[in-house]
């Protein structure tokens, strides 16, 4: 076991924190409160390399592995969770499954831009009718010859409006039900696309969601990701990837909650002394730094087994299960230390746990990562 960072590595983690720092800090709390989109910070990573990480360079990508991705996630979720989700989703999903699974001709008119973050992606599974159970398909994509027809509604889809490129889940053969979902490549301005409300949201209020909706989009034969039927296998396996991308969200929440905490906590002063010196936050302190170490252990796990070519979906689940807890329990306690501080927005951390919530419920719930592991642990 070697937990040495490479050169690479840590120049990665250090620049997506420099960038965090110097960009997204400045406005943070105003894009929250007004549920403003970052865009012109989302322009700016991906011309820093940071939205096609680990896309091959011949497709305009970083070429990195998994472990400088979620340290760069880590880094920017410690500042905006908003703009980490942007990143992920068009990383972890979009990216890698056009890079993966998608025919050369894709990958050069919608990889290529995607990962020089000329373009930006969305991953549309979730209907009114099917969260958790994505099997219950009801978008329809009826072949029409040389072009499949497209009838439907996606919702809670990140990069909604901002997108210009969507990776869309459909049901091809109803009889078939899982096996006869297929997965298509839909362009924004494709006729019959439309961009539905976006949601007011508790947490991650930057971050760009909106319902989709499908009225005869016509999309070429071409564009269909894979054979007919591939498209449940298809987002099983890029959401594998996915979660490890949102284990390194909330693990990136929770560690800036943390250092929030601790900086607080040696400043303020209760009873003569700063409070770091009472033991009720000491103790507290470090439940947090230990819970956070384990949760960064199950990312860097998950991460290295990807990159050794090994399966990763059990530990990937566990990661996201597990740093997603720690999430919620770190956000509320740096609430607790900072008192009333922490209750107004000025000192960040009230954010930090809305933040926090969405990453036990999005791509795969907690209660949807024990299935996945326990059925691995029977398997």
């Amino acid at each position: 076991m070697n937990f040495t960072l490479t050169e690479e590595q840590i120049a990665v983690r250090d620049a997506a924190r420099d960038f965090a720092r110097s960009e997204l800090l400045p406005g943070v709390i105003d894009r929250d409160t007004h549920a403003t989109f970052p865009k012109e910070q989302i322009k700016q990573m991906g011309q820093l390399g940071f939205l096609g990480m680990m896309v091959d360079p011949k497709y305009n990508g970083g070429g990195m592995d998994s472990i400088s991705y979620v340290l760069a996630m880590e880094e920017i979720s410690k500042i905006d969770a908003s703009a980490s989700v942007a990143m992920s989703v068009n990383n972890s999903l979009v990216c890698w499954g056009l890079e993966h699974y998608g025919s050369e001709v894709q990958k050069e008119k919608y990889l290529k831009p995607l990962a020089a973050g000329e373009k930006l992606g969305a991953f549309c599974l979730s209907e009114p009718e099917a969260g958790s159970d994505a099997t219950s398909q009801k978008t329809i994509a009826e072949e029409k010859g040389d072009h499949y027809l497209i009838n439907g509604t996606k919702n809670w889809i990140t990069n909604g409006s901002t997108a210009s490129i969507y990776l869309v889940i459909a049901q091809t053969d109803p009889e078939k039900k899982h096996k006869g979902i297929s997965a298509f490549i839909v362009e924004q301005d494709m006729a019959g696309f439309e961009v539905g409300k976006k949601e007011d949201k508790l947490g991650i209020r930057g971050s760009d969601t909106h319902s989709l909706m499908f009225n005869d989009v016509k999309v070429p034969k071409e564009n269909r990701i894979g054979e007919d039927g591939f498209g449940f296998s298809f987002a099983m396996k890029t959401l594998d990837g996915g979660r490890i991308g949102i284990a390194a969200q909330a693990l990136g929440i929770a560690s800036g909650a943390y250092e929030l905490a601790l900086a607080y906590a040696k400043e303020r002063k209760t009873f003569g002394k700063p409070i770091s010196q009472h033991q009720a936050i000491q103790f507290k302190l470090a439940d947090m730094a230990t819970e956070i170490e384990a949760a960064r252990l199950l990312v860097m796990k998950a991460a290295w087994l990807k990159d050794q070519g090994r399966d990763y979906g059990q530990a990937s689940a566990m990661a996201k299960l597990y740093a997603s807890k720690v999430a919620m329990d770190v956000t509320v306690e740096a609430v607790q230390i900072h008192g009333g501080y922490g209750f107004v927005k000025e000192y960040h951390v009230e954010r930090l746990m809305r933040d926090a919530k969405i990453t036990q419920i999005y791509e795969g719930t907690s209660e949807i990562q024990k299935i996945v592991i326990s059925r691995s642990l029977l398997r």
